[in-house]
């Protein structure tokens, strides 16, 4: 066991140093010079130049990359080239409606995608199996800011049951944060409760074929213990990995989200 942790250990590390240097070598590679973006198009060439050594963008490469990493390791994100304010104070500034949206999207898209896909895997081809092929074509082709932009229009403008836009902190009290986070959620929520609900359904699929299943069917076990105690038990993994996948693609998603419902 101390073995396989140390193993997977390495292995994230590793994955993490070459990632680390793909990232550090798009930024430096990319056309444009930031120290041209940072003197503005009135700086003289030796502005721009004075920067550029301040900036350490004149030393090597490999030497630029240890300063890199040692400044990320120490909490210094640097100086954002548009605002001209620390990165890290930005990222503290989204850091609770991007968590708060996250989450609530989560729970959303697991508490409905699970449950969908079991109902789905039990009844398979009735109703609500028809209906989950029929929403998951939706959820996986209707981009997230189109749906948005569809609950913006009929939920905030038409019937002004909720705010069009922007973000109240959770210390302002529940009732205005969660009001701001119906849409965003519903929103981001819609493709990844078809996602988890396709996978529920196949994982359950097979498990429900199994013969130990057939078996406690004859021995006149309940729907609710076949469903839960057998089935959604065995099933577990594949749902649990696409949940953690979903969660890490979320973070990433939640930018555009925030952006179409102008949360600051």
């Amino acid at each position: 066991m101390a073995g396989y942790i140390l193993r997977r250990l390495v292995s994230t590390i590793a994955v993490m140093a070459m990632v680390g240097v793909f990232v550090f070598l798009l930024l430096r590679l990319a056309p444009g010079d930031p120290a041209t973006i940072i003197a503005g198009r009135s700086a003289t060439a030796e502005m721009i130049a004075g920067i550029r050594e301040q900036l350490g963008l004149n030393d090597p490469l490999p030497v630029q990359f240890i300063h890199w990493v040692s400044d990320m390791l120490g909490g210094d994100f640097g100086i954002s080239i548009f605002s001209g304010r620390p990165v890290l104070e930005l990222m503290s500034q989204r850091l609770e409606p991007t968590l708060s949206l996250s989450i609530l999207t989560m729970i959303l898209s697991v508490t409905v995608g699970v449950s969908f896909g079991i109902l789905a895997a039990w009844r398979t081809g009735g109703l609500v199996d028809r209906l989950l092929a029929v929403f998951s074509a939706f959820g996986y082709s209707v981009p997230v800011f189109v749906i948005g932009f569809v609950l913006i229009y009929f939920f905030a403008i038409r019937t002004h049951w909720l705010p069009v836009q922007g973000y109240a902190p959770i210390n302002g009290g529940l009732g205005p944060w969660f009001a701001r986070l119906i849409m965003p959620t519903v929103a981001l929520g819609l493709g990844y409760i078809a996602f988890i609900a396709r996978v529920t359904r196949a994982s359950m699929l097979e498990v429900l074929a199994e013969d130990y299943m057939r078996t406690a069917a004859a021995k006149g076990a309940s729907s609710y213990a076949m469903l839960f105690h057998h089935a959604l038990k065995n099933a577990g993994v594949p749902i649990l990995t696409v949940i953690g996948i979903s969660f890490a693609y979320l973070i990433g998603g939640v930018v555009l989200t925030e952006t179409v419902f102008n949360i600051p």
